[in-house]
């Protein structure tokens, strides 16, 4: 248990009436107020508290917990400020709906269609954290890397929920999922059980429960770094890896099996798990972050991506003179290959035909896009504006570059032709919108928007992925969460075009 988690709220009374916001319920099942189905189901749910075992057996029916409303037992108190709880939890059988849950909930209000948050297990083993942004949404969810974890844990914190998880009587290790939901004055946390099935009953076990009111967020923190994925279609996202170090910047290999992304001035490889079959998660491919060598240039920074033909990858680098420079290297790892001699210059984008590098240079004070040959060379100024152009990249039919600008006085998407004519707006709204990168069919746009007001890229704020349909400009959230600078500055897209590549934050109380 974390230092930092102390006021631990056993069985009793007097302890359970300092957490419970109103009358204690006449249907009090040990630590919790009351219980009973959310939402309608053909079979009556149950929940019962063993004393002598500390358990609570809970049976829920339900068709499901998910899209825009619920059917499934809570076994709940109501309460308000930051919160933990945790459990172990097994499910009673084996042989029922691999999609049925036991989950960790916590619901703004006992509606069928309320907001809400938890940390379900699902009968496969899937463990993820599932969260309806507002009343009646439609449900997504955050994939754990952890499979059939026996000890989860969810604390609310300020407007953040994040999921931690284990084995049981071990530390519980932050799983990497963390989201931003809002809650109003007081809300309900408890145990949850869906039987994915309307017309059964399933039944977990929740042992070694605790809730626990959490201290004010002052003490120490430590940043994690989450490597994740999401679905463009469906906004689900997946955790690939997490770990209390700071790294950056994915990008996506051409063959799809692996990210590249920065770390401690260096580039890594993560293999990824895709090659698992979607409902067989007990035998996950074991994956590792190794790194690539880059010689003599240790000092990289987040701006670095693939030749067209996946056999090369471009670096950008402050290692022999402070300034940051583009090399080119093999992916493998090798030597890299001097390209820009001027400096600072940021790699951004690579041309199609694989024959030119479009970069972001300060010159005589000024940033601007230029473009190099990818084997060196002079390099051609595209544009002149006064204030920040950044982010330049290719379209994938090479008629244009896509980049970001703070022309208009705060930063927005533009692109120019290849030569630096047409210069035109994208898109117009009134967040700070940075990095573009272009869907391998060129019809869809991803992108970092900060909040109005926002000068630069800067971390540790409250960002959003925004996906774009150019040819009818209709925009989609793909993801809100803790970020910014090292969150996609890079090329993300998967190669078939169906996930976005990214890196999200968290600042974990100890």
């Amino acid at each position: 248990m974390r230092d930092a988690v102390k006021q631990l709220l056993v069985s009793g009374a007097g302890v359970l009436a300092a957490l419970v916001c109103g009358p204690v319920a006449m249907a009090q099942v040990g630590l919790f107020a009351g219980h009973g189905d959310v939402g309608k189901v053909l079979h009556a749910g149950d929940a019962r508290f063993d004393p002598a075992k500390g358990t609570y057996t809970v049976a829920g029916s339900g068709e499901n917990l998910w899209s825009t409303h619920d059917e499934f037992q809570y076994v709940w108190t109501k309460v308000s400020g930051d919160v933990a709880l945790s459990a172990d939890i097994s499910f009673v059988g084996t042989k029922g709906n691999p999609h049925r849950k036991a989950a960790l909930m916590i619901r703004q209000s006992l509606d069928t269609s309320s907001a809400y948050v938890d940390v379900a297990r699902h009968g496969d083993g899937l463990t993820s954290l599932q969260y309806r942004a507002a009343t009646g949404a439609d449900t997504h969810e955050v994939e754990t890397a952890s499979v059939a974890p026996q000890r989860v844990r969810i604390e609310r914190r300020g407007d953040y929920a994040y999921v931690f998880v284990g084995e049981a009587g071990g530390q519980l290790n932050f799983s990497g999922a963390a989201m931003r939901l809002p809650l109003s004055g007081e809300f309900y946390v408890g145990l949850a059980v869906c039987a994915h099935d309307k017309d059964v009953t399933e039944t977990a076990v929740f042992s070694n429960v605790q809730i626990e009111r959490l201290p004010p967020a002052t003490g120490k923190t430590v940043l994690y770094s989450t490597l994740e994925t999401v679905i463009v279609n469906s906004t689900d996202r997946r955790v690939r890896h997490t770990e209390a170090v700071h790294f950056e910047a994915p990008n996506w290999t051409r063959d799809g099996t692996a990210l590249i992304y920065n770390q401690d001035g260096g580039l890594r490889r993560w293999t990824l798990d895709d090659g698992v079959h979607p409902n067989d998660r007990t035998i996950p491919l074991q994956t590792a972050s190794m790194p690539i060598p880059t010689g003599a240039q240790t000092k990289c920074n987040n701006d670095h991506g693939l030749s067209p033909d996946g056999t090369q990858i471009a670096i950008s680098d402050s290692s022999v003179d402070g300034k940051s420079h583009v090399y080119v290297l093999p992916l493998a790892g090798g030597t890299p290959r001097l390209v820009t001699k001027e400096g600072p210059s940021y790699w951004h984008g690579w041309s199609p035909d694989g024959s030119t590098l479009a970069f972001t240079g300060q010159r005589r004070g000024e940033f601007d896009i230029y473009t190099i040959p990818a084997g060196g060379g002079a390099e051609t100024r595209l544009t002149t504006a006064p204030g920040l152009d950044d982010g330049p990249e290719y379209s994938p039919d090479g008629q244009w570059i896509y980049f970001n600008s703070e022309r208009t006085g705060h930063m927005q998407i533009w692109r120019m032709h290849p030569d630096g004519s047409g210069q035109e707006q994208v898109l117009q709204d009134e967040n700070n919108d940075w990095f573009p990168h272009l869907s391998p069919d060129g019809k869809r746009m991803v992108f970092v928007a900060y909040k109005p007001g926002v000068k630069g890229h800067p971390p540790n704020e409250d960002v959003a992925l925004v996906m774009v349909s150019l040819p009818d400009r209709k925009s989609t959230v793909l993801a809100s969460l803790f970020g910014g600078q090292g969150t996609m500055n890079v090329p993300c897209w998967s190669p078939d075009g169906t996930k976005v590549a990214f890196v999200s934050y968290a600042l974990v109380a100890q």
